[in-house]
């Protein structure tokens, strides 16, 4: 019983490689193989479009709308599009044929698996022109493809209409496979569009054609003429060169766009992934840009509303004849003066009619008391003294109805101008009670 327990255990500790199949314990995935062009199984959706298309407009073009043209213009036709045709059939089979894989990679046997990119696991594929899973050392302008895994000499983009890579061996077959689609596909939709004009416009000049001498109908026709005459309505005809200007457009549209790029790219010697790469890098460097200068707008916006009220907190409450003398500077303004201004505001009560006004009473002055005039001499005298010890930000003494600067003199002619006003004042009050109010506003 124990030696069957150590096998057991020994049986599950000697078991190094992964189990078979469908018992859920599988430990590794097997790495697919490289491929080797565009014949390379599976084969992608855009490459069976592709060929299907081609034979479409084929069999259209040669078999029913060629035919019909008068004879001069269809011997043209027929050398002109065929040539188109041909040589884009040439140049897309060499394009899917052909290996655009680093020579390095080429000597390699395909048979053997290579591991599979992952961009989550392989920060940098290609380090040092070395490729870490095609373990191979490479040229300058390789990139690793991750669709065909394999590294790819002068690598342009991965085309999945010929499922394969356009690197450097294989670039101009496929620019000259774009370049003969889009002139043969021109020159077939202008075919179509003329029989279908025709066919409504003067259709004898359309049944030309020594087949047609049988056809009695005249709204019978025949396609896939001369070998193998097949009889068709108005109908079927018109329809079938409708869909084929609608597809033949769209196809020229995106055949334009890919051929005006490329010849872009030639004109700037440059392939499709550096200019991709240059994109990212313009977009990346947008980016940074704007989020930098994103934020100062709003710093600057909070920056000036606490500013302005922080200068808000008392000015409301500053009688208008207490800015006799000011600073020229305002950040040399003290918060002491602010504080008494403040302070002998308290005693300002106001009046019923809802208009803050002024009101001065013949009481005497108590011992200790600070008065609006007492603070204005205790201002002045800090303003002076102040000027005469300051360096920089000099407190200089202003003319209330002006901005020049007063002298000594006139500061003092000032003051004993007050002193009398408030003395007459006090004895009219003494003579006749309270005095009437003083507005506020107009101090």
């Amino acid at each position: 019983m124990n030696s069957e327990k150590m096998s057991c255990c020994a049986r599950h500790l000697r078991r190094t490689g992964p189990a078979h199949a469908g018992n859920g314990n599988e430990l590794v995935t097997e790495a697919p193989l490289s491929r080797q062009n565009g014949w390379s199984l599976p084969p992608q959706t855009p490459q069976l479009v592709a060929w299907s298309t081609y034979t479409f407009f084929v069999i259209v073009g040669f078999g029913i709308y060629i035919p019909l043209l008068p004879s001069p213009w269809k011997w043209v036709a027929y050398g002109l599009i065929g040539a188109a045709f041909f040589l884009h059939l040439v140049t897309h089979i060499a394009s899917v044929s052909i290996d655009p894989a680093d020579p390095s990679v080429r000597v390699k046997n395909y048979s053997s698996p290579t591991p599979i990119y992952d961009k989550h696991k392989h920060a940098h594929v290609i380090h040092n022109q070395h490729c870490y899973l095609c373990e191979v050392d490479v040229g300058p302008k390789v990139k690793h493809c991750r669709t065909c895994n394999k590294c790819v000499a002068d690598f342009d983009h991965h085309c999945k209409w010929l499922n394969n890579c356009v690197g450097g061996r294989n670039y101009w077959f496929f620019f000259t496979t774009v370049l003969t689609a889009f002139i043969g596909l021109f020159l077939l939709v202008l075919i179509v569009l003329f029989v279908f004009i025709e066919h409504f416009v003067n259709p004898a000049v359309l049944r030309t054609a020594p087949q047609f001498q049988s056809v009695k109908d005249n709204s019978t026709w025949l396609v896939f003429l001369p070998l193998a005459p097949v009889e068709t309505s108005s109908a079927g005809l018109l329809t079938v060169a409708a869909f084929t200007f609608l597809l033949g457009g769209f196809c020229l549209m995106l055949l334009a766009h890919l051929l005006g790029f490329h010849f872009y790219l030639l004109w700037n010697k440059m392939s499709t992934f550096e200019h991709i790469v240059k994109k990212r890098q313009e977009q990346s460097s947008q980016d940074v840009e704007s989020g930098v200068k994103q934020p100062s707008p709003k710093i600057e916006v909070s920056t000036k509303k606490q500013t302005r009220s922080k200068s808000t907190d008392c000015e409301s409450a500053i009688p208008r004849h207490t800015s006799l003398f000011r600073y020229a500077d305002e950040k040399q303004l003290g918060s002491h003066l602010t504080e008494v201004i403040c302070s002998e505001m308290k005693h300002i009560k106001p009046s019923s009619s809802g208009v803050d006004r002024v009101y001065h009473s013949t009481k005497q002055k108590k011992p200790g008391e600070v008065t609006l005039h007492d603070s204005e001499k205790q201002k002045v005298a800090s303003a002076e003294h102040g000027r005469e010890k300051s360096v920089e930000g000099i407190p200089v003494v202003q003319d209330p109805l002006g901005s020049s600067a007063m002298s000594t003199a006139a500061v003092e002619q000032q003051l004993r101008t007050d002193a009398r006003s408030e003395s007459a004042l006090s004895s009219s009050e003494g003579a006749g009670g309270e005095g009437p109010p003083l507005d506020r506003k107009s101090c």
